[in-house]
């Protein structure tokens, strides 16, 4: 059981992974379409490259969504328009027309057969407005769009044109019309008024009504247009994929992926799922193991990558669910972004290709999708160099948009064989997939905070030379923060020559010996004045003390909480030379006897990346500078040549990504560099 125990303890790390990689392929396939997948990919205009298709089983086909879409609004302009019309609204009004003409007549000078009279026309001329109804003037707008309208009468409904209703603004020239030839008489003007005081609309909208009937019209759409039997041809080998065609592919399709399967079918569908995301993670895990070993070994690095890739493919998942018609909204970019501002450009570029695959089974036009993203991929690593730079990634955003609305147009004019089928609303989601995109760098900080990580726009906050441990060594160290400033100036420009991460490299340089603060009297770029404290020493405890910068400089980053890729310069720059001053002088003492290495010489490790060798080479290049006594330009490349060949021979950059084209560019810069800043000036006159 002990051995068991410890079996698991050494091997923790490679267990973590496997539960990490196990758990990442549950969740993946959990969150795929658990439908069938056609077998066949084709293209609207391009030829079926398979040969004779055949139904396998019967099937209807399916409208597409533009006749479906037409369809839908031929009936919602069709369907009809309900009103009410209120017979208890008739009776109120004739009884108060009627009362008030008799009180208006009983009063007049008229023989009575011209009150019957005048009664009979104001009579008539109200039955004739309600014959058909008298609206409300905000509906007028409504009828106006309608060559029929239904007026519904109790239980009976009657189709009738609009202009047959009255409203306002038709009643007063009508009612005049009927009362008599102008100019009326006393008695016909105050009929005309008692007319338009009393009048009331009557028919009013039924918007509960209508909505109900265009429901059901809305229902009865079919959203088929035949029926294709089994064993029924459906393509030729080289026809055009197009018109009836390609509706009847496009219902297959569409068949087979909302299939309802069996138990057995479901449970199969899940397991050839689960064999290809397994796939995809394992050339993830095996192009880290093979060739980023100190990622692969960092758990928490790889977690971080496989949480990017579950955020993308569950981002997507929802977007699909909604409404597939956003899946170019989507940042899927921030991906190679974000691994490329924490890691590198082609573990950017070779995670995004497998999400981008693997989202292939769950978006819509798979081939188009993956074609698009891949490109935008690939541009996003080209385009960005320097994230922290926020103009950089502003133009390279621009830059990915252009190039999803010029691959997105070519797909479209093969597809449909012009450009007048464009759907513009794609240039929209485009637009708003950049958008998004610039949230990258606020996404960059949090990720740096949960797990504790460090990208291009930390680093250039920690390169401030006003930072606290910064101020602090040079007031403890002057002369360590000027040969670390020299330092940091000398990697950056080689950084830049060999295409390395100069802030990376810069800010390393920074940092790299901040451990010499306990003990500055000890190192002679602090030493002012001629006493020098390794006199009262032996080479040995000399040595020591000069070693032990090294441990107290990863002490005191740790302290402050400095990025791990930060305290790897610390810990690296010297790899495991010796301590050669005092490894000669305790061999003087000895008089030539052989002299334990062990005790001279630094712990290690060697460099690991071109960063931390640059490094390495940089700082022996620049300390050895201050020793040349004539600083020629021969003098300073036999210096250079001389360190940094001592270095390779030592195998020092065994482990770092480096070849020997980029050592010798770097030679160039150093002597470059040194040259310059050793250059003779004019003697001015006293």
């Amino acid at each position: 059981m002990k051995k068991f125990i410890n079996k698991l303890l050494v091997n923790h790390s490679l267990i973590y992974k496997l539960f990490l990689y196990i758990a990442s392929i549950i969740l993946v396939v959990y969150l795929f379409p658990k439908g069938g997948q056609f077998k066949y990919e084709f293209q609207k205009g391009k030829p079926w490259q398979y040969e004779n298709y055949y139904a396998p089983f019967d099937f209807a086909i399916q409208k597409s969504a533009e006749e479906v879409t037409a369809e839908t609004e031929n009936i919602k302009k069709n369907s009809k328009q309900f009103f009410e019309y209120n017979e208890e609204v008739v009776v109120i009004v004739k009884n108060e027309i009627s009362s008030k003409i008799n009180q208006l007549l009983s009063k007049s000078e008229l023989t009575s057969i011209q009150k019957i009279e005048l009664f009979s026309k104001a009579i008539k001329i109200v039955n004739s407005i309600y014959e058909y109804g008298y609206i409300e003037t905000s509906f007028i707008s409504i009828i106006e769009k309608k060559q029929l309208i239904s007026i519904k009468k109790g239980n009976k409904i009657q189709d009738i044109p609009p202009y047959k209703l009255y409203n306002s603004s038709l009643l007063f020239d009508f009612i005049n019309s009927k009362i008599g030839i102008q100019p009326f008489t006393e008695e016909e003007s105050g009929v005309l008024n008692i007319i338009s005081e009393e009048l009331k609309p009557n028919v009013s909208f039924d918007e509960s009504f209508t909505d109900k009937v265009l429901k059901e019209n809305l229902s009865q759409l079919s959203y088929t247009k035949g029926l294709i039997s089994e064993k029924e041809r459906i393509i030729f080998k080289g026809d055009i994929v197009e018109g009836e065609k390609l509706a009847k592919l496009n219902s297959i399709k569409s068949e087979f992926e909302s299939q309802v399967w069996s138990k057995s079918n479901y449970n199969w569908i899940v397991f050839g799922y689960s064999i290809l995301v397994a796939l995809s993670f394992l050339m993830l895990l095996l192009f880290l193991r093979k060739y980023r070993v100190e990622i692969f070994e960092n758990n928490n690095k790889v977690t971080f990558i496989f949480f990017n890739i579950l955020l993308i493919v569950l981002l997507i998942t929802l977007i699909v669910k909604y409404d597939a018609k956003f899946v170019y909204a989507a940042p899927i970019v921030i991906l190679p972004l974000v691994l490329k501002a924490f890691f590198d450009a082609r573990l950017g570029l070779f995670t995004h290709v497998l999400t981008v695959l693997l989202l292939g089974f769950i978006v819509p036009n798979s081939f188009e999708f993956i074609f698009l993203q891949i490109i935008a991929g690939i541009v996003t690593i080209l385009t960005i160099s320097e994230l922290y730079k926020r103009a950089n990634l502003f133009i390279s955003v621009l830059q990915i948009t252009f190039v999803y609305f010029l691959a997105y147009f070519a797909f479209s004019i093969i597809q449909e064989g012009n450009a007048q089928n464009l759907d513009w609303d794609k240039f929209l989601y485009f637009s708003l997939n950049g958008a998004a995109t610039l949230f990258v760098l606020p996404l960059i900080y949090i990720f740096e905070k949960m797990f504790g990580l460090i990208s291009d726009e930390s680093l250039k906050e920690l390169s401030n030379t006003n930072s606290k441990l910064l101020h602090e060594l040079a007031e403890k160290a002057p002369g360590t923060f000027q040969h670390s400033l020299q330092v940091a100036n000398l990697a950056e420009a080689c950084a830049n020559e060999i295409n390395a991460n100069s802030m990376l490299v810069r800010t390393g340089a920074l940092y790299h010996d901040i451990g010499k603060m306990d003990n500055p009297m000890f190192f002679t770029e602090n030493q002012s004045t001629n006493v020098n404290p390794h006199n009262e020493l032996t080479p040995k405890d000399s040595a020591q003390i000069i070693i032990n910068h090294i441990i107290k400089g990863v002490e005191k980053a740790k302290k402050h909480h400095l990025p791990d890729r930060i305290i790897d310069f610390i810990r690296t720059h010297h790899g495991t030379t010796l301590v050669y001053y005092f490894y000669k002088k305790e061999e003087e003492l000895r008089g030539g006897e052989e002299v334990e290495m062990k005790y001279f010489q630094y712990p290690g490790p060697i460099p690991f990346s071109k960063e931390t060798a640059i490094l390495m080479m940089c700082d022996s290049v620049e300390a050895a500078s201050k020793s040349v006594k004539e600083p020629t330009a021969q003098a300073f490349d036999n210096l250079v040549e001389k360190i940094v060949n001592k270095q390779m021979e030592d195998g020092q950059f065994m482990n770092a990504d480096i070849t020997f084209k980029e050592l010798q560019t770097i030679k160039k810069v150093l002597k470059k560099k040194l040259k310059n800043i050793y250059h003779l000036r004019i003697e001015y006159p006293e």
